[in-house]
């Protein structure tokens, strides 16, 4: 008997993957060249799957930036900012945060993750309630869980059942908080913002949204679905990770809240982990700054989606309902899922295998995030070998066969 055996089955499923030669949870990368560039097993890789949306990570301001913070701070910060204190820098970055998004109040934690966990157990707890978008992030989920509010979850994108659920509540004591995401993680759809504000407004209740894949790839100014929506100032709390297109790693919450300062103290995971390095501070407050002043790479990055979205809906790939910086490509069962994988990994093209139950409805999902930093012909070299792999694979028609079904 062992203390693991309650995964079992999760162990097993595991290793017929492994049996098949492929390992998607174990990839070793040897180099890793460019944002779009990197060498696998000896093999020339086109990198599809980082969510390094503006190409940011070999960005040569931000590596001086954190070479310089590097050179002078050390190589961390040894504890938490309750503990040990606050560089200049922490400070720095927070305002920054904040005025980006015309909010008054900002935090800063060390991982994306960290800051959903530390803020939705924090904003809620007994006697509240939190609904949640099925479809959620699994650290939405356990940040839900660690704040003891009664969770709730209502459809995916669907504002009529979240009204439902709410009008279920009426006369109940406490507070309701509507969770929701700029853009959702597996199949790379949007929310629809301005529906679940009006709901919000209806039922007195308040709302946060995660930008962690929206920022610096929606809205005019880069700060995401509710900026593109225009509704911004009817979102209460924005929460984000600087992982995906600031190329770093850390996460944020920016808010009007009264009291706001009160989350440093009450909100654990930020009181006991130790905070972000000064290096990495840095580089992310000169990313921010090149969102800013660069919207060129914003509008890059969504060309080059199209083009790859667009690209695999002409083949007869069944992808996700809209076009963003995050394509998924839905494959009828895990097995099938896994050796499509591969076989595109071998050709040179390294992105996500998402199988259940981490995916939507259950759907295996090959995912792939795209970069500005991609050129076209990096694009086309991609729609090329799913071409073949598809055809190869019986997931999409031969030209042969769809000029035939033409006609």
């Amino acid at each position: 008997m062992s203390l693991l055996d309650k995964h079992e089955a999760y162990r097993s499923a595991y290793q017929a993957i492994r049996d098949t030669g492929a390992d998607p949870f174990n990839v070793r990368f040897e180099a890793v060249n460019s944002p779009s560039e990197g060498v696998l097993n000896g093999k020339p890789m086109i990198l599809l799957g980082t969510n390094n949306y503006l190409g940011l990570t070999f960005d040569e301001s931000c590596i001086s930036a954190s070479s310089e913070a590097l050179n002078r701070f050390g190589t961390g910060t040894t504890g938490s900012r309750i503990a040990n204190g606050s560089f200049g820098g922490h400070h720095e970055l927070e305002a920054a945060i904040a005025k980006f998004y015309g909010r008054r109040h900002a935090m800063t934690f060390t991982t994306g993750y960290q800051a959903n966990l530390g803020v939705l157990s924090t904003l809620v707890g007994r006697g509240d309630h939190l609904l949640l978008d099925a479809d959620s992030h699994a650290s939405l989920y356990d940040g839900s869980r660690l704040g003891h509010a009664e969770v709730i979850r209502f459809r995916h994108n669907d504002p009529d059942d979240l009204r439902k659920r709410l009008q279920r509540l009426k006369g109940s004591p406490g507070k309701s908080l509507i969770v929701a995401e700029g853009i959702y993680s597996m199949l790379g759809d949007a929310a629809p913002l301005r529906e679940f504000v009006e709901v919000k407004k209806e039922m007195g209740a308040y709302l946060l949204v995660d930008e962690a894949h929206s920022l610096g790839v929606l809205g005019e100014k880069g700060r995401g679905l509710a900026e593109a929506q225009d509704v911004e100032k009817d979102v209460d709390v924005i929460v984000g990770t600087f992982s995906k297109s600031l190329g770093a790693i850390g996460g944020f919450c920016v808010s009007d809240i009264e009291g706001f300062d009160v989350l440093r103290v009450v909100c654990r995971p930020y009181m006991f982990t130790a905070s972000l390095p000064p290096s990495v501070v840095a580089s992310t407050l000169q990313a921010l700054h090149i969102v800013q002043t660069q919207p060129q790479l914003r509008h890059r990055l969504i060309a080059n989606a199209q083009r790859l979205y667009e690209g695999l809906k002409t083949l007869g790939f069944q992808v996700g309902p809209q076009c963003n910086p995050i394509v998924a490509v839905a494959v009828p069962e895990p097995g099938l899922a896994v050796a499509v994988w591969k076989t595109l990994l071998d050709k040179g093209v390294y992105l996500n295998l998402a199988l259940p139950p981490a995916t939507p409805d259950s759907v295996p999902l090959l995912r792939s995030s795209v970069s500005a930093a991609h050129t076209p012909e990096q694009i086309d070299r991609v729609l090329a070998v799913f071409a073949e792999v598809g055809e190869a694979f019986g997931l999409i028609l031969s030209p042969r066969q769809r000029a035939s079904a033409r006609s």
